[in-house]
Formats: structure tokens, sequence, C-alpha cells
């Protein structure tokens, strides 16, 4: 799953949402200096990962792809989830998207110090271009894909994934809504497990 879906399974709490959201940039076990919940967050983000790699219906999602992402078929994936998750954020949040969009910048941007390197560099450029809001638009899926296959140098073809969305569009929607419950009852036990 990508950014807001991790941001999402935190069940709100504040800090966990931090470490979920840091995770791909702390490598390794050495994160003990975070605080508690941080840390909570990180191995839950790993958790969820695990188990989103190994999903029926994501590895169903991956072959409908075109086979010229190869290895990138995952993190297509993964946003054209993200994607879903906001165009139906009503049917899994009462607080509006642009509002909890908003309070996740702002918890960010306060703790931004005790956030990796990496993110730091990269916050700015996801405020600015507001990704998480932009999710739910196929233009703001276009530009995340264009960003990412930027930085492949254009080994990715991630770019041409927008094509995939939209011609299967109604398939890939429905494998969201079914692995994400899926997905929503592994993160809530495990982030018990996990407390």
């Amino acid at each position: 799953m990508n950014f807001l879906a991790h941001l999402y399974l935190s069940d709100n709490n504040t800090n966990v949402m931090i470490g979920n959201f840091i995770a791909d940039h702390v490598k390794g076990k050495n994160f003990s200096h975070y605080h508690e919940d941080i840390q909570k967050g990180i191995l839950l983000h790993r958790e969820i990962d695990t188990y989103t790699d190994a999903h029926e219906i994501v590895r169903i999602s991956k072959r409908r792809l075109h086979e010229r992402y190869r290895h990138y078929d995952g993190v297509i994936i993964d946003i054209f989830y993200d994607h879903y998750l906001a165009k139906n954020w009503k049917n899994y949040s009462q607080i509006p998207l642009d509002v909890y969009v908003d309070s996740v910048y702002n918890l960010l941007q306060k703790n931004i110090t005790i956030l990796p390197q990496k993110t730091q560099d990269m916050l700015p450029y996801m405020i600015e271009y507001n990704w998480l809001y932009n999710y739910q638009f196929a233009k703001g899926i276009q530009e995340v894909l264009s960003g990412m296959n930027r930085r492949t140098n254009g080994k990715s073809h991630m770019n041409l994934a927008t094509e995939d969305l939209l011609e299967h569009y109604t398939i890939f929607e429905n494998d969201f809504t079914t692995f994400f419950e899926d997905l929503r009852t592994f993160s809530h036990q495990k982030l018990e497990e996990l407390s």
C-alpha cells in the first residue's frame, strides 16, 4: 500500500501514523531511539507490506498490468489502490479527505526534525503538489507515476500505467475493495498485537 493507506491504517494514533509514514526511509532494526508508538508504526508498515505482497488479490491485480513494468508492478498497484481509497474516502472515514490530509501535513511538519532526512526532503513536494488529496484523480495518479518514472530514468515505464488503470478501472476497483477489507482487519489485529 502507498502513503494514504498506511496513514489511514494507523487508527488515528499520531505517533503510529508518523512511524507508518517514515518506515520506507528507516532501514534495518535500528529505530529504538523513536517513541514507542513510532516504533509500532514502523513495524506495522512492514507487516502491511508483507501481507499485501502475499495477498492473492494483489497478485491478481499485478497480473492485470502490462508486462512492460516488470518488478515495478507492485509499486503501481500500491498507487492504484491509494487512488481508490482516496476516491472512495467517504466510505472509510467520516472526516472529509481534505481535512484529513491537512491534518496529516500539519502533523508531519510539526514533527519534521525527527523524520529521516529522505522523508524531510520529500515532504515539501508532497505538500506542494498535495499528493494525498490528488490521489483521487486520474491526473494526480498520472503525476505521481510520471515522477516515479523519472526517478527510474525511464526504465520503469510507470508513466504509462494510467492507461492500464483506465482500461481495467472497475476491475481494479473491485480488487481494491475486496482486498482492503481484508487489510483493515489484518492491520487492526496486528496493531493490537504490537500494543
